[in-house]
């Protein structure tokens, strides 16, 4: 798979769209709020943000979220996705378990991590994720070990 870099204009409207999403973030709880965009091969940018929930593990991030909503959708190819915060220090950094599903769909394209002015740093899924797990690691073999059954 080639790996497409955005120009400028498309990184800044990535970075823009992800802040738009976090207006949506539904977090009474935390008062974190974290908005996300996904760019499609083909160009198409799904929105998603962070949906919280009184039993707190049922909350669902917001890349999770719109990779599921880009997916329910019929995409899978992603080339960039942005997240947002409103931490003015740090770059918001997606989870462990956040990381894991952008894995799950390439580990070679851009991940933007801003601050709440839009400054971004930017990494590939891959950096984030190093030695990680994927869907190519199921068919790999493996020993036939005996089983105590």
């Amino acid at each position: 798979m080639d790996h497409r870099h955005l120009s400028q204009d498309e990184v800044n409207e990535l970075i823009h769209q992800s802040h738009k999403a976090k207006e949506f973030s539904y977090s009474p709880y935390s008062k974190f709020r974290v908005g996300a965009a996904l760019k499609t091969r083909d160009g198409r940018v799904f929105t998603g943000c962070n949906v919280e929930n009184a039993c707190y593990n049922l909350g669902v991030c917001a890349e999770r979220n719109v990779i599921a909503k880009a997916v329910s959708e019929g995409y899978k190819d992603f080339i960039a996705i942005a997240i947002a915060s409103d931490m003015e220090k740090e770059f918001i950094s997606p989870c462990g378990g956040c990381r894991q599903v952008m894995r799950e769909f390439g580990g070679k394209w851009d991940v933007y991590l801003t601050k709440l002015n839009k400054s971004y740093e930017k990494m590939t899924v891959d950096e984030l994720l190093p030695r990680s797990f994927g869907p190519d690691d199921l068919s790999k073999k493996v020993s036939n070990i005996p089983s105590n059954h």
